[in-house]
């Protein structure tokens, strides 16, 4: 991983711990979403939201209802829960995302925690072997 990755992930950590400090652990998913996507625009850097994502199949793209909710930089994924507890479903979906988008780092940001750190994952794919054809 370069230092970029590491400096930019950090940067979208804090942003979402900047939010959770405001919105505490009881907000709808797609308040989270919409203030980090705020915050980090506020830092600078450049946010994509709900991202459609094709799913390609026989050199067709098939709309399979696929959504990335937040891209930073073209270079993470960001994936907003609010939930009680991470199910292997979210890390799954996260994963399934990085391999279809090319994209090999993601971050799995579950809201409904008491302290943000706590509900944080990064996961980085080695070789996302998925990758959209051109």
């Amino acid at each position: 991983m370069s230092p970029v990755d590491d400096a930019l992930t950090e940067e979208i950590i804090g942003g979402g711990i900047e939010v959770h400090k405001f919105l505490g652990p009881g907000a709808l998913e797609s308040s989270y979403e919409n203030c980090l996507a705020f915050e980090l625009g506020l830092r600078g850097l450049e946010v994509q939201r709900q991202v459609y994502l094709p799913l390609r199949y026989k050199g067709f793209d098939i709309d399979a209802g696929y959504r990335i909710d937040l891209i930073v930089e073209g270079q993470v994924i960001v994936e907003v829960k609010a939930v009680e507890h991470l199910h292997p479903i979210c890390t799954a979906q996260l994963l399934t995302y990085m391999k279809l988008s090319g994209i090999s780092v993601g971050l799995l940001c579950n809201c409904h925690v008491e302290l943000m750190k706590d509900g944080i994952r990064r996961l980085e794919l080695k070789d996302p072997v998925f990758r959209r054809e051109p």
